[in-house]
């Protein structure tokens, strides 16, 4: 299928042409680009002062003395991750949460590695309730088959979700307990991380986990979610049930989270909370290549049109908006010198307003963040972001070795 773009011929073709497109930007009507790029700055540092704002607002849990009581299902879907699963099963042995109190299924999602066999040689080494299930499809995507099928055979009431290439905190599921018992909420969300790099690809990816955090969190703090992620969440079965599951976005290969979310919101809400601890964070392994990191990006902003949340919408235009703007700048001082300091004036304070806000969430987690590691991704970033964007349009994207339509 082409990439909806190209629909508009002969304009898109004139105004993808880099001269066209740089005289558009920064030709004969400057100021009054300057003013529109000025415009989009301040809405972009409106919603970031709002994140900010919020990622304070938001209560720290310090846990509590409560005696575990819930009983928790977790459900991991996997598909080729042979590599990943041993670390997986190591952290979920490792949990403190007495063992009669949870269960673990597995949901194979046809891998074409050596996933089973690697489970199978290690299930009985773990002395926990730990189940190897089959995936049963019956829509486009995959991985919503397999929490559905999973939940369909769950004993306990909590449905926690988590993916096969994560580490688990020993204090998971102890939290979890803790947190649902002072707060009764239909749905709760924990923080996912990945480890802080000196590498590049790897660098970009904590950076990019860290805003993403900073934005679920900020969100929540205005009591107003807009992100999560499927790799650190759980619910109700009878919220999950409620809602018809997935029903009505089954169609989308992705969304596992966001759509939930969205519907759970509808029915509950005032009843989707946050676990502010970094002792409840998860642990992601990041991408080995650019191009697994662009293919997981289209993934995650294929559903974007599809969401029903228009905050999350406003928020997303905003930032491709100011990463459009980013680019006009670069392509501003290449080719008209005359307003040069209003562009190098907006790449600076882009830098460091992100910066304001990366900083205290990178504080919370106890990381670093290298002056200079941010900086090369600041200035790569924008270029990703807007790539992603396009990319996402264009209807089919690959992940896990299938081929997927948007």
């Amino acid at each position: 299928m082409a990439c909806p773009l190209y629909r508009t011929g002969h304009v898109v073709t004139q105004f993808c042409d880099p001269r066209r497109l740089g005289k558009f930007l920064c030709g004969y009507s400057s100021p009054y680009m300057i003013y529109i790029l000025t415009i989009i700055f301040f809405l972009y540092l409106a919603a970031l002062g709002w994140i900010r704002t919020g990622m304070f607002r938001l209560p720290y849990f310090r846990g509590s003395a409560a005696v575990p009581k819930t009983r928790f299902t977790v459900i991991v879907p996997f598909r080729n991750e042979a590599e990943n699963i041993p670390r997986l099963l190591r952290s979920i042995a490792a949990l403190d949460y007495p063992i009669e109190l949870f269960e673990v299924i597995l949901v194979n999602d046809a891998s074409e590695d050596d996933s089973v066999k690697v489970i199978r040689d290690n299930i009985q080494d773990y002395n926990c309730d730990l189940k190897l299930i089959q995936n049963k499809r019956t829509s486009a995507s995959p991985k919503k088959d397999a929490i559905t099928t999973a939940i369909a055979e769950a004993t306990y009431e909590w449905i926690l979700t988590t993916d096969a290439d994560c580490e688990l905190p020993g204090k998971w599921l102890q939290l979890y307990d803790q947190y649902i018992q002072k707060n009764q909420p239909k749905m709760v969300f924990a923080p996912v991380v990945y480890p802080a790099s000196k590498n590049l690809l790897k660098n970009f990816q904590f950076l990019d986990g860290l805003s993403l955090q900073a934005v679920t969190m900020g969100a929540l703090g205005w009591k107003r979610p807009l992100l999560c992620n499927g790799a650190n969440m759980g619910y109700s079965k009878k919220a999950f049930y409620a809602v018809n599951g997935y029903k009505g976005n089954d169609h989308i290969a992705s969304g596992d989270d966001i759509f939930l979310m969205e519907k759970i919101r509808e029915l509950y809400p005032k009843a989707i909370k946050y676990i502010k601890n970094k002792d409840a964070a998860v642990i992601t392994r990041p991408e080995e290549s650019w191009d697994g990191v662009l293919s997981q990006r289209v993934r995650w902003a294929s559903k974007a049109s599809q969401q029903k949340n228009r905050g999350s919408k406003l928020l997303g235009i905003s930032v491709f908006l100011v990463n459009l703007v980013f680019l006009a700048c670069i392509l501003g001082i290449v080719i008209n010198m005359e307003h040069y300091k209003w562009y190098v004036g907006f790449l600076f304070l882009k830098i460091i307003a992100d910066l304001l806000v990366l900083t205290p969430i990178a504080s919370f987690f106890k990381s670093q963040i290298s002056f200079p590691g941010y900086l090369i991704n600041a200035l790569l970033y924008p270029f990703i972001t807007v790539w992603v964007v396009f990319a996402s349009f264009c209807g089919n994207y690959r992940w896990k070795g299938r081929k997927f339509k948007k």
